[in-house]
């Protein structure tokens, strides 16, 4: 058996010096906290000010905000038309002649910074000058953050982390510097921004920060204190987003600004205690999800102690569960760093994407595409959890599906096509985002029948049968209608984007990865109709659907891209006819031709180009094809995007927009587990000489 905690335990991240760009982040899946040295956020300018920032952010899955605009903006869109089969199909696609419109539709609504809680100084933000860090240490089996640093030479000790349960941050401080009125904590509040930041700390006349109930104090605080709870209520307003705050704990009383959106904790004591709670009140993108469902019904707020007991329950709890890896026994000198990335991954995707809403490709760290999540990239976010034993988790995710399937299916039928059409990118309301390529892009379309697919396998239940049929007949009947017949066989033809955002929507034909994972998804759409016991309807399609081409025996893009491998921008971004074998295990696909494509992809391909997820899917590639090192040398691969910083995440180099990517820890998460527990009629592990690795809970792969 694995002795799970002290795996966790050598990969604690521990810093002894700042690290601007790896800031550790606490959180229980729906609320996530980032921190700087001091275990909160006191230099949070200083974090946000660099275009390659690594923003200290408070988020929740809830926290959307939308500026104001004209509610006729999307009915106003002028949509770009694309012939298909004789006929238009009309996309929000170009934004000439409608910048300003095209723009506000796109930026809202957006994910937003619900506060900043961080420490100050004298009743001035700290300095690097006159604050050192000592230690911090992130404790992965309790979920508490430890951190001690010094100003002007005077320890302070903080502890921190979030409640399981709530969206809810608790702290602890002990320093003589509280005592003294030296040391005191602010809670500031911006107005939403659909920046990296999520905040807009200059627009302050846009927002409201009132009390409505709370001991309040305006005035000085000497002379003797009575132990009692502190406590203050705070309702939010950013225009039609409204939320509430909780402030509470011991030793410390509160003074407001409500102009400026402070709140003030000023210490009679060396040691306080306290709790901020943000609670959701009016969410209006929420209404297509229900409001009921986020919202957290209950009165009371734990103490510190309490919370703290429940924190380290819960987490005990989270590692104890499911599948698990441990490499100690390993020879490879890679090995540990390996181990250090999987455990970090799992850590950071359980504390930020586990909630009833899709993650962003930054999850509830700071904005990406201002927070709104991308669907297509769900797979990547969370194919992996069924492997690991964590099936309740991705059930929440595809249970996305079922909120939003009215709204799929208007999108498909606006277009002239049948069943349910998902979104690429958007918010709760699964409204297409407007853009050149999102709205294009069908590669999300079989993810609801893959994801139902692998907890199906894992659980093997007829109930779950049932429930999802709906979701799974809806997407193939759009698959299905998406798909023509050019009276010799069926085709995937234009207006398209592939997964590879290099082509040209309206010259694309037969895309290599689309058409495969077509055919899979009506596969299984037949499959999950017979265990059913009802007659099946897609096999007329799937056995006369295209081939993937191949050109000097390799696997090209698609039809009408002989240049795959010899023009510009050909052979850049992701080789994703690599997919074909590898996510999936298509029995159309010639292994000795996938293998020649993987050695052309390796010398000809732009690397630099590669994004997080791409070196997963190469190693899930070469080890379908029996390349087991060379799966294992993927994952490591020295590139800038594949750059694994100490806090875990996996930094996009280069591209300012993402100092974090969690699809790059969920194919991780994915690609170790195909390689540890088997994949399709293989089992076993199939890590190569050097790799002694144990593994507990973990499912094969298709």
């Amino acid at each position: 058996m694995i002795d799970r905690k002290k795996v966790l335990e050598r990969h604690n991240p521990n810093y002894k010096k700042e690290n601007k760009y790896s800031p550790l982040s606490i959180g229980n899946g729906t609320f996530c906290f980032t921190a700087d040295y001091t275990g909160l956020q006191s230099f949070y300018d200083e974090y946000a000010k660099p275009d390659d920032a690594f923003p200290l952010c408070t988020m929740a899955q809830w926290g959307w905000h939308s500026y104001p605009y004209p509610k006729d903006d999307e009915a106003l869109l002028r949509l770009t038309p694309f012939g298909t089969n004789g006929r238009n199909v009309f996309y929000a696609s170009d934004d000439s002649g409608q910048e300003d419109r095209f723009k506000r539709v796109r930026v809202n609504s957006h994910k937003f910074h619900l506060g900043i809680i961080a420490f100050e100084y004298s009743d001035n933000a700290l300095s690097n000058k006159n604050c050192k860090p000592v230690v911090q240490t992130l404790s992965l089996w309790k979920g508490q953050l430890f951190s001690e640093f010094t100003i002007n030479d005077e320890n302070v000790l903080t502890e921190t982390f979030v409640h399981p349960h709530l969206d809810c941050l608790y702290v602890r401080v002990s320093s003589a510097l509280l005592k003294d009125r030296k040391l005191g904590i602010k809670i500031c509040f911006p107005y939403g921004s659909h920046k990296k930041t999520g905040a807009d700390f200059a627009a302050i006349e846009l927002h409201s920060t009132k009390i409505f109930s709370g001991n309040i104090s305006h005035g000085d605080h000497s002379g003797a204190e009575k132990k009692k709870r502190e406590q203050v209520c705070v309702d939010r307003n950013i225009d039609d987003t409204c939320y509430k705050v909780f402030i509470s704990g011991y030793g410390f009383k509160t003074r407001i600004d409500e102009k400026q959106h402070e709140i003030k904790l000023a210490a009679h004591e060396d040691r306080i205690e306290f709790c901020v709670r943000f609670e959701p009140e009016s969410i209006p993108v929420l209404s297509v999800i229900g409001i009921e469902n986020l919202k957290k019904q209950t009165e009371h707020t734990d103490s510190y102690d309490e919370a703290a007991v429940k924190c380290k329950e819960f987490w005990k709890s989270y590692w104890s569960y499911g599948g698990f890896m441990d490499f100690s026994d390993s020879a490879d000198s890679r090995a540990m760093e390996l181990e250090r990335r999987i455990v970090l991954s799992r850590y950071l995707i359980a504390i930020q994407s586990r909630g009833n809403i899709p993650p962003a490709e930054t999850g509830l760290t700071c904005n990406s595409w201002y927070g709104k999540y991308h669907l297509e990239m769900l797979y990547w976010h969370h194919a992996y959890l069924a492997l690991w034993g964590r099936t309740e988790d991705l059930k929440k995710s595809l249970d996305f599906f079922k909120k939003i399937l009215p709204a799929a299916k208007e999108i498909a039928s606006s277009q002239g096509y049948q069943g349910a059409r998902w979104p690429k990118m958007c918010d709760p309301s699964a409204k297409n985002t407007p853009s050149s390529i999102a709205v294009l892009l069908i590669w999300q379309q079989p993810h609801p029948i893959m994801l139902a697919h692998l907890i199906h396998r894992v659980e093997k239940n007829d109930q779950f049968l049932r429930e999802y049929r709906e979701i799974v007949i809806e997407t193939a009947e759009f698959i299905k209608s998406f798909i023509h017949w050019d009276t010799k066989r069926y085709v995937l033809t234009a207006p398209f984007i592939p997964a590879q955002e290099r082509h040209d929507p309206k010259n694309v034909l037969n895309a290599a990865f689309e058409l495969e994972y077509f055919r899979f998804a009506l596969e299984k759409a037949d499959e999950w109709l017979e265990m059913l016991g009802e007659q099946k309807r897609y096999g007329e399609i799937t056995e006369n659907l295209s081939l993937p081409a191949v050109k000097d025996g390799v696997y090209i893009a698609h039809e009408n891209c002989p240049a795959t491998f010899t023009e510009l921008p050909f052979y850049t971004d992701h080789p994703s006819m690599l997919m074909m074998y590898g996510v999936l295990n298509s029995k159309k696909v010639d292994p000795k031709i996938m293998s020649a494509t993987l050695d052309k992809v390796l010398s000809i391909w732009d690397k630099k180009t590669f994004y997080g997820w791409d070196f997963s899917m190469m190693a899930m590639t070469a080890c379908r094809l029996g390349r087991y090192k060379e799966a294992v040398d993927f994952l490591l691969m020295d590139s800038p995007k594949n750059t694994w910083l100490e806090n875990g995440h996996n930094r996009q180099e280069g591209d300012d927009a993402l100092p974090l990517y969690l699809p790059g820890n969920g194919g991780l998460l994915l690609a170790a587990a195909m390689l540890g527990a088997g994949y399709g009629g293989k089992t076993g592990s199939s890590f190569p000489a050097g790799f002694n690795v144990k593994t507990e809970g973990i499912f094969q792969y298709i």
